[in-house]
């Protein structure tokens, strides 16, 4: 099925040649680092880092995978023993990304939930390389009460963060733009919250490169600082 001419609005307009180095900077290796199940297990690495936050069905995992063109990442911070820590990966040696646990975990016990959150917070207040935690929201549904309390956790942390539309093939393109709008007006309420929203699909791969342009361009500033 060929892939739908993204919009305007889906895209953020990225230029030639900020796509094509976000293409060259996942084309890459992608390493596995670490998994930090608690604060003093978090690794420094001298690298600018990027958060991947979202509900636990969000689609994160399969956007990590699509993001890096390797399908077996997201396998390796799903492994035994590591599903419910921040895990890291190195790219290409110029950028962390930091996959952290799902939220709105509606069967897991409340003790383990509380200390998942715990460990969240304090990474997002306490880490200085942090350029931006990515928000992925679920396009069908849009941004729910989980997401709010993430958001204000990420405001209260003053850490810049975009909303990432997921599993948007599985959206209509009239409901989409609906959302989109939907979604612009209720981050502008928001202080750390990024104006622009991209648009995905894992499935289609919609909005991709555009993403991986949007990391790379904060590689290279955070390279030039």
């Amino acid at each position: 099925m060929p892939r739908p001419a993204p919009s305007k609005s889906e895209t953020g307009a990225a230029d030639a040649e900020a796509l094509e180095d976000g293409r060259r900077l996942f084309a890459q290796a992608c390493e596995f680092v670490t998994g930090a199940a608690a604060v003093d297990h978090i690794p420094e690495t001298g690298l600018p880092e990027v958060a991947f936050a979202g509900r636990s069905n969000v689609g994160k995992s399969t956007l990590l995978n699509a993001l890096t063109g390797r399908a077996t990442l997201a396998r390796t911070s799903n492994a035994p023993g590591r599903t419910r820590e921040i895990n890291f990966f190195k790219l290409g040696g110029r950028l962390i990304l930091a996959d952290l646990p799902g939220y709105g975990y509606a069967h897991a016990p409340r003790v383990r939930v509380k200390r998942w959150t715990w460990l969240i917070d304090a990474y997002l207040r306490g880490r200085a390389g942090l350029r931006r935690a990515c928000l992925l929201i679920d396009a069908r549904h849009g941004i729910k009460s989980a997401d709010r309390d993430m958001m204000a956790v990420l405001d209260g942390a003053a850490v810049s963060y975009q909303v990432v539309l997921t599993k948007c093939d599985k959206v209509k393109p009239p409901a989409l733009e609906t959302r989109l709008q939907e979604v612009k007006h209720e981050l502008a309420r928001h202080t750390a919250a990024h104006p622009e929203i991209l648009a995905t699909s894992a499935r289609d791969g919609r909005g991709i490169p555009e993403l991986r342009a949007a990391l790379a361009t904060l590689a290279a500033r955070a390279k030039l600082s």
